[in-house]
Order: structure tokens, then sequence, then C-alpha cells
């Protein structure tokens, strides 16, 4: 009776544990259809500031790493939808009196930056956007700071590196050497724009310079308009891709003060004319499907098969506002 017993609690247990299961893969499933119709609702965190101020807040949004629409999100796909998201519900926040953006970047591709600093300069619109530089905001990080309402950096920041830059790789000797050849078919005289196997002609040169006079010439138009600056001094001077540590930048005009982050959030109460405020950051909500992830990224060893000891973090052919040198490859 005591062996039947157990095997039958047993069973129950088994039995409550997988319905359990079917009952959270159900959840998980119903958050996932709901999530394209509703809108994303972040959650707050309690950073710093006066706790009591639940009516009064400043809203720490942080911008890090390679500015790119392929880096994976926390609360979307990718972190440039992150940056709107977050951006949005601060933007529409009543409670929220200002922002904060804390950026620590080399900068990204082009069009990522230019959709932030969009984002940026649309939110100082509606409130008061301090900008906090961290060890960098070069390049594409200092295309989207200038959408701010005030740029603070510390001493030590890099900022500036104001250009464009795009590569690629030309392996026909190589190619040459070990006995290969490349067949390329095409429909016309610039399709294969930038094909490594083959050395650039002089029309495509020109033709890939003209891009990327281009894209700068928009670059320097933006600094020039929003630090209020004469374009041709930039263009001869401190928009030829140098960079700036915080007392350079301050002096060039390409910040507006300097200080440590909580020089930052005075000034962003400052502006924000509130004496005292809670300052929050947004954290994503729960889910049961990210349950799941962290179990199954736990229980799956992550291996990686690669003969690179280190990934080249941008692509052969694209346009950035990037400072190569932060990754040592320069």
């Amino acid at each position: 009776m005591n062996k039947k017993g157990g095997c039958f609690s047993v069973f129950l247990i088994l039995i409550l544990c997988f319905s359990l299961l079917l009952n959270l893969i159900f959840l998980s499933i119903l958050q996932t259809k709901k999530a394209p119709s509703a809108p994303l609702a972040l959650e707050e965190e309690f950073v710093g500031g006066d706790f009591a101020m639940k009516d009064v807040k400043i809203a720490l949004i942080h911008l890090r790493g390679l500015i790119s629409q392929d880096e994976g999100g926390t609360f979307t796909q990718n972190a440039v939808e992150d940056m709107k998201v977050q951006l949005k519900a601060a933007r529409e926040d009543k409670k929220v009196k200002g922002i904060i953006i804390a950026i620590n970047s080399p900068g990204g591709e082009v069009n990522a930056s230019d959709v932030i600093y969009h984002e940026i300069r649309l939110t100082r619109n509606v409130k008061p956007v301090v900008i906090y530089m961290e060890s960098m905001a070069a390049s594409g990080g200092y295309y989207s700071a200038v959408g701010g309402t005030y740029l603070m950096a510390n001493d030590l920041t890099i900022t500036g590196s104001i250009g464009v830059i795009m590569e690629s790789f030309l392996v026909k000797d190589l190619m040459e050497k070990v006995g290969i050849k490349a067949l390329t078919f095409k429909s016309g005289k610039m399709k294969d724009l930038l094909n490594p196997t083959r050395e650039m002609t002089p029309e495509e040169q020109a033709f890939v310079q003209g891009l990327i006079d281009e894209t700068y010439n928009k670059f320097v138009s933006i600094v020039a308009k929003e630090r209020h600056m004469d374009i041709n001094k930039l263009k001869n001077n401190l928009a030829d891709g140098r960079i700036f540590m915080g007392q350079d930048a301050l002096k060039n005009g390409l910040i507006d003060g300097l200080g440590y982050f909580e020089d930052a959030f005075n000034k962003c109460k400052e502006l924000s004319k509130v004496p005292s405020a809670r300052l929050i950051r947004y954290v994503p909500p729960f889910k049961f499907s990210n349950l799941f992830r962290l179990f199954s990224k736990e229980m799956i060893p992550n291996i990686k098969l690669s003969p690179q000891p280190f990934q080249w973090p941008i692509s052969s052919g694209h346009l950035y506002y990037l400072y190569p040198q932060a990754f040592g490859l320069n």
C-alpha cells in the first residue's frame, strides 16, 4: 500500500508539473501574439535622487557600444529601436520633467546614428535633454549627442572624431598566388562596386569618394547648426577626424560643460526647473518567454568554433560615423 501511495504521489506531481509547464507556454504565446498590436509598456527602476518625488522624475537612458541596427536590444529587436522606445516613453510621461542620456560609444552606422539624433532632437523640443558623455562619445556617438539640449563631458572623455569611414579589402594578389580566379556576371558596370577580387577603376573611386563626401557634409552641417559654428572652420580644422579630450572639446565649443554624472543630474534639474527629482531608468517588463530564454541559455552551452580571435565590428562596404581606433585595429 505504501508503494502504491508513493507511486501515485509521484504521478500526481509529474502531472502538476506538466500542467504548469503547459500553462506557462500558453501564457508566453499569448504575450507574443499581443505584442505587435499593443504598445510596449516599460517598467521603472529607481536609480537615485529623491525617492519620495514620485510625480517629479528624471529619466536616465543609456546609449552604449556600436550604434547599429544589427545590435540586439533589451526592449526590442535592436538597440536603435530601444532608444526610440525609451525616448518616446519619457516624452509622453508628464511626470518625467527631464532626460539624461549617458553615452559611451565610438559611433556606428550612418543611418542608425542619424535616427537616434533625430529622436533626441524631437525629444528636446518637448523637455530638456542633457547629454552626459562617459568614456567616449566619438563620431556617431557625437553625431547623436548634438541633438541634446546641453552637452556635458568628463575631463577624460574622448569625443569628436567628426568624419566618415568606409573600408573594403583587396584579395586579388592573394588569389593569384593560390591559383583562384573570380568570375563575376553583372548587369551594370557599378554592380560589383568594392569587389575585393579586382582593382577599383578611377570612376569607381570617384563615385565612392562622392558618397563619403556627401555623408560627411551632412555630419558637418548638423554639427555647425547645432553648435552654432562656422561650417568652413569646422571642415578646415575641428572636423578632420581628430579626437578631443573634455577640456579641448569645451574650449572648441563641441560641448557646453564639464563634470561628473551628479553634475549632469543637477543640470537636468536646473533646466527642468525642479529643485528635486527621482532619477529612474526603464527596464523591460517581465515575460514568461524571457524565463524560457533564460533557461535555454543556461542549459545549452554556447560553443563557437572560429579561426578568428577577434571579429571586426564593422562590415565591408558600409558607411560609418566611427572612431575605429577604439577597437585597436588601426
